[in-house]
């Protein structure tokens, strides 16, 4: 199945002269959103992880499903003040402020190898600090997975030092 044909185009969507890409029809569609689940696993075949660092809140959709298919933990990277025991924290920059995210400090071993799971990579600031969370914690990133690539803002040229780099819809 191609999800480019279920992937929706909104135009002026958040702002004036931005054409987003609403996934939401792939997650409404079984048949489609089973594509999007076999085609990101086929993509980490030959990729050894431990565990998916899934970032809130579309990156849960994919993770726990493939968490569970393919038998690995789920790690949770949240929005600041939503994890319940003690976390560990990274600040990062935003084209318009800051933003703050989380994990709990045992979520992650020393050594574990992560896979850093998101719905989309647009310039990869939060999927790089998803990566600093980890390696503070002694882990190891595995790579970054993505259903969705924008190659025009280059997020992928941010990541690629920092672990190989799946996606499985490219838009240029």
């Amino acid at each position: 199945m191609d999800l480019r044909n279920v992937i929706r185009d909104i135009p002026d969507f958040p702002k004036p002269g931005i054409l987003f890409k609403d996934i939401t029809p792939v997650m409404e569609n079984p048949a489609a959103f089973r594509a999007a689940l076999d085609g990101m696993k086929g993509l980490l075949a030959n990729t050894p992880f431990d565990a998916f660092g899934a970032i809130e809140s579309r990156g849960f959709v994919f993770g726990a499903p493939l968490g569970v298919e393919l038998e690995k933990p789920l790690v949770l990277l949240r929005k600041k003040g939503k994890l319940p025991a003690k976390t560990r924290a990274v600040t990062y920059d935003l084209e318009y402020g800051q933003a703050t995210l989380e994990m709990h400090v045992d979520s992650v071993k020393p050594g574990d190898r992560v896979m850093i799971v998101d719905d989309l990579l647009a310039t990869g600031g939060t999927a790089a600090a998803s990566a600093q969370l980890v390696t503070e914690a002694g882990g190891i990133v595995a790579g970054f997975l993505f259903m969705v690539e924008l190659d025009f803002l280059a997020g992928r040229a941010r990541l690629e030092d920092l672990g190989p780099v799946f996606s499985l819809v490219n838009y240029s």
